[in-house]
């Protein structure tokens, strides 16, 4: 099982480095997502989010956007792998765990350590309370 810390690791970068393992067939959690920097123009992407969770033009309110912090990071991952609803991508998203904090069970596991220093950005939870 590959452990993934991701404090001020960036969005992209671990959820293409997930992706690919995933697929590879090894079992990997992801540590810290509160913590996870999306890179960007602040503005903009907490503005492109809650323009998808309000889409007009139907009865319904809009896409389902979770707002919890695991779910974010899950979902952008869910992008990255081929048909996450059938098949080897649908196996490969089911081994892929995402944890808000450091869980007491991963205590003195080996831990990958993904950060990098990021001059623009929003973290993931800044952009779960909008």
């Amino acid at each position: 099982m590959k452990i993934i810390d991701g404090k001020n690791a960036i969005l992209g970068r671990v959820a293409s480095y997930t992706a690919k393992e995933a697929l590879k067939g090894e079992d990997v959690a992801i540590l810290n997502c509160e913590q996870i920097v999306i890179t960007g123009n602040k503005l903009n992407i907490i503005e492109g989010l809650e323009a998808k969770r309000k889409r007009v033009g139907s009865t319904q309110k809009g896409p389902k956007v979770s707002r919890t912090n695991e779910k974010i990071v899950k979902r952008v991952i869910r992008g990255m792998l081929p048909n996450y609803r059938v098949g080897r991508g649908r196996v490969a998203f089911k081994r892929i765990k995402c944890y808000s904090g450091f869980p007491k069970e991963f205590e003195g596991k080996k831990l990958i350590s993904m950060a990098r220093n990021v001059s623009k950005g929003v973290l993931v939870k800044e952009v779960s309370k909008c």
